[in-house]
C-alpha cells in the first residue's frame, strides 16, 4: 500500500475483471445466499429476473478478492524498487451500496477503484482515512455495483506533535 503521503484524490486503479459462470453462481449462493434466483436455472427464469444471475453479495466479494490481489501486486512492486510499504488500517466501514443492474451467467465485470477523499487524523496521528468509490461494470460498460469505501492509511510525515 502507498502511504497517505503519497495518494491523491482523483486516482484511479484498475483491479481487474471476472466473468461469472452458472456454477461460480450457484456455488456461492448455495453457501451464502440461497435464494432461489441464485442457485436454480429453472427457479430463476420464473422470477423478476428471468435467468440465473449472481447474487450482489458475490459481486461485492468478488471486488474485495481483486482489490486484495491488486495491494498485493502493487506492495511486491513496491519492495522490488526498494521503498517502503504502508501499512492499511482497518476498514470502518462504507455507505451507498448500490447494485444498479443484475450479473448474469457469462458477464464479465470490471472494477475500479478512485479516491474521492482523503483527510489526516487529528486523532490518530500517523494515520489518514481515504475514501474511495467502487464500481463495476459488466461488458457493456453498464454499471453493476457501486459503493464507497473507507479505510485507514499510515502517513509516511507523521504530523509534529504540540506539547
Amino acid at each position: 500500500m502507498k502511504f497517505f503521503d503519497d495518494i491523491r484524490v482523483g486516482e484511479v486503479s484498475n483491479l481487474g475483471r471476472h466473468m461469472f459462470t452458472a456454477e461460480d453462481i450457484k456455488s456461492f449462493a448455495a453457501r451464502f445466499d440461497p435464494q432461489r434466483f441464485h442457485v436454480d436455472e429453472a427457479e430463476a427464469a420464473r422470477s423478476h429476473f428471468g435467468r440465473l444471475c449472481a447474487s450482489g453479495w458475490h459481486t461485492a466479494c468478488v471486488w474485495m478478492r481483486l482489490l486484495i490481489d491488486f495491494r498485493r501486486r502493487e506492495d511486491e512492486e513496491l519492495r522490488a524498487r526498494g521503498e517502503a510499504v504502508a501499512q492499511l488500517g482497518p476498514s470502518p466501514g462504507f455507505r451507498n451500496l448500490e447494485w444498479s443492474k443484475p450479473v448474469y451467467v457469462g458477464d464479465t465485470v470490471s472494477y475500479t477503484t478512485e479516491v474521492i477523499e482523503m483527510r489526516p487524523l487529528a486523532s490518530r496521528p500517523g494515520w489518514g482515512i481515504i475514501f474511495v468509490r467502487n464500481s463495476g461494470v459488466n461488458q457493456h460498460g453498464e454499471p453493476v455495483i457501486s459503493f464507497i469505501s473507507s479505510a485507514f492509511v499510515e502517513r509516511r510525515e507523521r504530523e509534529p506533535q504540540i506539547p
